[in-house]
């Protein structure tokens, strides 16, 4: 029960009545469609209620099946967003343990098994006495990850869905003029390198992400049926308009130049202190 406090407390209440509100979106939506849906077993059936989700949802909006996937994904985008938060925080406590974690691993450079083991035991009890999860950042894409394929298959499995049209899209065929492809790249990129950027501590593997990412959902996006490459389109700008308000990189810079300044002060106070004792 403690843990379970200690996470409402990270999250908040707004992002928990966000996620409750989109989930019972989901099964309004669900629930307003009249057809029938097929789903087997426990993934058909979870299949099923997405496929039906996006059906009731486009039918809010006269069979725009476009726009109810468009709804879908805001409602998904809302239902994740405590993970997303959680995720934040976890990464922002690693960032502030950076200098920290150098200190360990210049005393345990890890060239054999017993420094390994001892660099191991010293980061845990870190991660550990300041409430630290490193593996929080992968709680999102291990949610989205079912859901993505959820959908492909939701897609494949409906006749509706797949021979649906929204504006130049067919959206059981490909982006015939890439456009799709295109926005989902740029908008990756964008809440990459915001992501980035409020990175104090930045190796080349993380300069290099905000340019990897992109190119990967990019070819990706190419081969899939349009209606796919739309959710992505509609989450990279939900992620994008997220990552600003979770860690504007422009707001944290300067909180961070207003701390050095603040401890310099306070150095340089120090330091004309001890001079003037000196001169007495």
């Amino acid at each position: 029960m403690q843990k379970v406090n200690k996470w409402l407390k990270i999250i908040g209440p707004l992002p928990i009545g966000m996620a409750i509100l989109a989930l019972v979106g989901i099964v309004v939506a669900g629930f307003s469609y009249s057809g029938s849906v097929a789903g087997t077993g426990l993934w058909g059936s979870i299949v099923a209620v997405f496929t039906r989700s996006i059906l009731g949802a486009s039918n809010w909006f006269g069979s725009s099946y476009g726009l109810g996937i468009i709804i879908f994904t805001i409602l998904i985008r809302f239902l994740i967003l405590p993970l997303m938060v959680y995720q934040v925080d976890s990464m922002t406590k690693m960032q502030a343990l950076q200098g920290e974690i150098k200190v360990i691993q210049a005393k345990y450079p890890g060239k054999d098994a017993e420094s390994r083991q001892l660099l191991m035991n010293e980061q845990q009890a870190l991660y550990k006495e300041h409430n630290v999860r490193p593996f929080a950042s992968m709680l999102p894409l291990l949610v989205q990850m079912p859901i993505l394929i959820a959908l492909y298959q939701g897609i494949l499995n409906s006749p509706v869905l797949r021979s649906g049209h929204f504006l130049w899209l067919e959206l059981g065929q490909r982006d015939p003029y890439f456009i799709l492809p295109i926005l989902a790249a740029l908008f990756t990129f964008a809440s990459s390198w915001l992501s980035t950027q409020a990175n104090p501590e930045q190796t080349t593997i993380t300069k290099l992400m905000p340019y990897i990412f992109p190119v990967v959902i990019f070819f990706t996006a190419l081969s899939v049926p349009s209606a796919l490459s739309l959710y992505w389109v509609v989450g990279n700008i939900f992620q994008t308009i997220q990552t600003f308000y979770l860690q504007n990189p422009f707001k944290l810079r300067q909180e961070r130049d207003a701390a050095r300044k603040l401890e310099r002060d306070i150095q340089r106070k120090m330091h004309k202190a001890r001079r003037g004792r000196k001169h007495r």
